[in-house]
């Protein structure tokens, strides 16, 4: 068998270091040819050092460093600030992960999908703001995009990866740390309290918009981009259990569930194998010691930002690319200690509310109404 060839695009971070635990798994079905990394260069080498791949990607200062460190190996060092576009098009690549985190995945997603590539995203904002132009070039240059990202995967799985009619999507979110908590006592909410989350380790940033709810905010506009669903089409459960990990309801009435342990090696493992199943080494899922099952409504009320990243969908066009990048500089800011915890939806709805929609963006558009966003966010942080 000729192994997989992948490129892991953010291989220090949470997602990328699971997706290199697939491999380990299954070690003749992959082949690593490519990482990429921002700030954890320690942990880079060590990945280097285990899977020797032919291209790394890694910040300016740390490539001098990288390069006398493995000079023996036969490798080609990256600028991943200005570079991970270009590995992410690689003709050497079968399968790109896109693990890294943040707005700065638009590049790498656009450049793997009009090379013809099978892309697994986990970052969920490039679909955020461009989903839609990412989507058309997918179809114009037969790329597929088998989703990581827990939820989408889910929806995906019960698709079983056709666009078939249906009636409903039930995206389902755990609730975060805070579903618990009463609200008065958010703005008392430490990084720390609000950084454990109690189903799922992820990093900070989204670990953060888990406790906003507007991770699912974000990912609602994601199912719609993915799987060409109207607004209507959607709908959030709260599952603090995070054992359904999505569900799909169809014209007849039948509703299928996707249920998996929460460990995300599942849904990567699937993004990388797709159409095929193979053993994950997991522990299966035990629904007589789970015992039960909940589900509610979200509380918009206690959790606003959902309603605005909502709206920001219903409103479509440029919105979502606003949202996305307020979002970005606010909770960059609180995990900084500058804000506190509420002030997060605070400067996020005064962006949005500053914006003039364009509803038909190119992609220098969109590029420009991310910084305009940013800008107007920092000019709020610093004032």
């Amino acid at each position: 068998m000729t192994p997989h060839r992948l490129a892991i695009l953010g291989s220090t971070g949470s997602i990328g270091v699971n997706a290199l635990k697939v491999v380990d798994w299954h070690p003749r079905r992959f082949k690593v040819v490519a990482l990429s990394a921002y700030n954890n260069i320690a942990l880079l080498k060590e990945q280097i050092k285990k899977y020797k791949p032919a291209y790394v990607a890694a910040k300016q200062w740390a490539l001098p460093g990288l390069e006398q460190e493995f000079r023996f190996l036969k490798i080609k060092f990256l600028n991943v600030e200005k570079e991970i576009s270009y590995m992410a098009g690689l003709k050497e690549i079968d399968t790109v992960v896109l693990a890294m985190r943040g707005a700065g995945a638009l590049a790498p997603f656009l450049n793997a999908v009009r090379a013809g590539k099978r892309v697994a995203p986990a970052n969920k904002e490039a679909l955020v703001i461009a989903g839609d132009l990412i989507m058309k070039e997918a179809r114009k240059y037969k790329a597929s995009i088998v989703p990581i990202d827990s939820e989408q995967s889910a929806i995906f799985q019960c698709m079983d990866g056709q666009k078939v009619p249906v009636k409903k999507v039930h995206l389902t979110a755990s609730g975060g740390a805070l579903h618990d908590i009463p609200q008065k006592n958010f703005s008392k909410m430490t990084i720390k309290d609000i950084l454990r989350h109690p189903r799922w380790h992820m990093g900070p940033k989204i670990t953060v918009d888990s406790a906003t709810l507007m991770n699912k905010g974000f990912e609602f506009i994601e199912a719609q981009r993915l799987f060409g669903l109207s607004f209507d089409q959607i709908a959030i459960i709260i599952h603090p259990e995070a054992i359904v990990h999505s569900m799909v309801e169809f014209n007849d009435g039948s509703v299928l569930a996707q249920l998996a342990v929460t460990d995300m090696r599942l849904p990567i493992q699937y993004a990388l194998t797709y159409p095929e199943r193979l053993d994950t080494g997991l522990k299966p899922l035990d629904l007589i010691q789970q015992r039960s099952l909940s589900f509610r409504e979200p509380n918009f009320k206690k959790f606003p930002a959902l309603g605005l990243a909502l709206e920001a969908s219903r409103l479509g066009g440029t919105m979502p690319c606003v949202l996305n990048a307020a979002d970005e500089e606010a909770v960059d800011a609180f995990l900084r200690g500058r804000i506190n915890f509420t002030s997060i939806y605070k400067v996020v709805e005064k962006v949005v509310s500053r914006h003039k929609i364009n509803q038909y963006p190119s992609l220098e558009d969109i590029y420009a109404t991310d910084s305009w966003a940013r800008g107007e966010t920092r000019a709020i942080l610093w004032h």
